[in-house]
């Protein structure tokens, strides 16, 4: 009973707050981003909160298997399907997008098959289940990023990343970018446009002019596909003729 009061008393004591100062809108980021707050105890315990709460959503999930509760490992599934679709942001990008030193080195085949069962999942596009299905390939993706970092599926899965993270499931268009830039930091010659993606980004929606001039520089003297170069080079010229 006590707990209850003590719910009640909150939910009294947060009414005025949240009548007074409405929750945050989302929108495009503009502009660069501030000096990093001194956030990273506070982000580090959210990112084990999540990691413990699906830990611990799997093992009762296992639990009502082992003894054939079909009922209670239908509550449980549903609740780990509504978590993943919960927009989780990367409020540091620094403890979500592994380092820049990476190579992608070694044929392994582990994965090779999480990369193949992103793929197929993102490739779909049935009515109804095409968000879950782009939330299972960024799951596997990321996944295959943490155990396998010296695969040589390392750029593909950052590329495909980017993407994921660019499209209207989840518009992080700041992550996108810095998973664009991974792709060819590992793999300088790689033959996706990762860099005009990235470019045309911090052009467009982050406003980083020195950021896309770099990018877009670039793509002029780097990437192979000419009509990826014929493009950086007519923006580059349309930002020289513009002020900042």
């Amino acid at each position: 009973m006590r707990r209850w009061s003590l719910l009640l008393l909150t939910l009294v004591w947060l009414a005025p707050v949240v009548g007074d100062r409405p929750f945050a809108q989302e929108r495009t980021p503009i502009g660069k981003p501030p000096p990093p707050p001194n956030d990273l105890p506070l982000v580090e315990r959210v990112i084990k909160a999540r990691k413990e709460y699906l830990e611990a959503l799997e093992e009762l999930r296992a639990h009502y298997i082992k003894h054939s509760d079909l009922e209670r490992q239908k509550w449980v599934e549903d609740e780990m399907m509504g978590f993943h679709r919960i927009s989780k942001r990367a409020y540091r990008l620094d403890l979500d997008v592994p380092p820049p030193t990476l190579k992608p080195e070694y044929n392994i085949p582990e994965a090779n098959e999480l990369y193949r069962k992103a793929m197929a999942y993102k490739g779909r596009n049935i009515l109804g289940t095409s968000e879950d299905n782009i939330r299972r390939a960024e799951i596997l993706l990321q996944q295959l990023l943490s155990d396998y970092p010296q695969s040589d599926k390392i750029d593909d899965a950052a590329y495909q990343l980017g993407t994921i993270y660019e499209s209207r499931v989840f518009k992080q268009y700041r992550r996108a970018a810095s998973y664009y830039e991974r792709c060819f930091q590992w793999n300088p010659n790689t033959e996706t446009d990762a860099r005009l993606r990235a470019a045309e980004l911090y052009d467009k929606v982050l406003q980083d002019r020195g950021k896309a001039i770099q990018l877009y520089r670039e793509v002029v003297n780097r990437d192979g596909d000419q009509s990826r170069v014929d493009k950086a080079r007519k923006r580059l010229a349309q930002l020289s003729a513009t002020p900042p």
